[in-house]
């Protein structure tokens, strides 16, 4: 259960992360009403996970979870660069990530 909540609290911090743009400096009030939820609920899932497993492999896939999908999601919306190196750098973290759970 653990890791399904760690995995949920990745989503959420994708949320939060992509949230503060739209936000636009926390100017706009459903944008950053809906992005300090999503903080909200990344750290209490995150809470929850770390009740079982140990503190830096949780920590780790967390980040790990948000980055992948915060520079996928900032190449799909935003059109941010999608150059060979940066999608090689990403696949360098999903390899961590899955390394991180294989041996928890």
């Amino acid at each position: 259960m653990a890791w399904i909540y760690l995995f949920f609290a990745g989503l959420f911090e994708i949320g939060w992360a992509i949230g503060l743009k739209y936000t636009e400096g926390f100017s706009r009030p459903v944008p950053t009403i809906l992005t300090v939820g999503a903080m909200v609920v990344s750290l209490v899932l995150l809470g929850l996970a770390l009740k079982t497993l140990p503190v830096g492999t949780a920590y780790a896939v967390w980040t790990g979870i948000g980055a992948v999908g915060t520079a996928a999601l900032g190449i799909y919306l935003f059109g941010e660069p999608a150059n060979a190196a940066r999608l090689a750098s990403i696949g360098l973290i999903v390899a961590g990530i899955v390394g991180l759970k294989l041996v928890s």
